[in-house]
This record gives C-alpha cells, sequence and structure tokens, in this order.
C-alpha cells in the first residue's frame, strides 16, 4: 500500500476569493513580486483546505478577517513550462464597500494596492486564465451554480 500511495500524482492547489461591489466591479489586488494583478488568495499549504486557505490569505494579504460563501469555481489548470497541473478555486467573498477596501492593511507587503475593477478593465490586468475564471465567476455568482473549468475555459 505504502508503495501504491508514494506513487500517486500530486496536484498544487490555489484558492482565490471574488469580492464585488455594489456596481458589479470586482476587486483585485496589485502584488508586489509580478506584473500581472490577482484576486485575493494563494497557494495551498500542506495539510490544507482551500477554503481555509483563501480565509488565511485574506487575513495574511489583506489584514482581514470575513467567513466565506460558496464556492464559485473550481479549475483545472493544464501543466505549462515549469509549471505543474494544479487545482484552482473561487469563493464567494460577498460584497465590499469602497470605505473597506480602503481600510484594508497590507501586512505582508505582498500587496501594493487592490481596488474596484469592471470585467473589461480587470481583463487588462489580470492573466488571461485567471480572467477567464474571474468571468466564470461571476456568472456562477449570478446563476446560483458551481462553474467547472479547464484552464479557465468553462465545460459542460
Amino acid at each position: 500500500m505504502e508503495k501504491f500511495v508514494a506513487g500517486l500524482n500530486r496536484k498544487r492547489m490555489a484558492s482565490g476569493v471574488l469580492f464585488c461591489d455594489d456596481e458589479d466591479r470586482v476587486l483585485l489586488v496589485e502584488p508586489s513580486y509580478k506584473p500581472e494583478w490577482e484576486i485575493p488568495g494563494g497557494s495551498v499549504d500542506e495539510n490544507e483546505a482551500p477554503w481555509a486557505t483563501a480565509t488565511r490569505e485574506l487575513t495574511e494579504e489583506l489584514g482581514m478577517k470575513r467567513d466565506l460563501g460558496r464556492l464559485l469555481v473550481v479549475d483545472y489548470v493544464f501543466p505549462q513550462d515549469a509549471w505543474p497541473e494544479a487545482v484552482m478555486f473561487i469563493f464567494d467573498g460577498g460584497i465590499l464597500t469602497q470605505s473597506e477596501v480602503d481600510a484594508m492593511e497590507f501586512v505582508d507587503g505582498e500587496i501594493l494596492s487592490a481596488g474596484f475593477y469592471d470585467l473589461a478593465e480587470a481583463r487588462k490586468r489580470l492573466a488571461p486564465r485567471l480572467a477567464r475564471r474571474v468571468e466564470a465567476a461571476l456568472q456562477a455568482l449570478r446563476q446560483g451554480t458551481t462553474a467547472l473549468c479547464e484552464h479557465g475555459h468553462r465545460v459542460a
């Protein structure tokens, strides 16, 4: 059994949180370590549940404690270049006000700024795969569903 378990495939995972404002704009964060913007979130640590990751990352990145809503997206990401395959999750963070964003504390230095952007503006700032994932999350939020995606493209 140990040999079987040792031979099982390992996948990397990450979790993000979709926040919107009352105008249906999406909260994006500007990382200090790369040019593309992100939604709040990050990599799942060993022995950590994806929803626990999302909650932890909100505290680490934004100084925010907030309960998560439902799962909006599960995205299988193909291996690419040096990156192994992955499973990405997006959870509903609910509605934020501009004053809540203004009160955010970028405590770990990983995030430089945060702001609300409509989908067209978000597409300009996000990596294409994440832009597609965010669009699927917005659709799932409106439809009351969970979107299944492959490399950011919604599947049946």
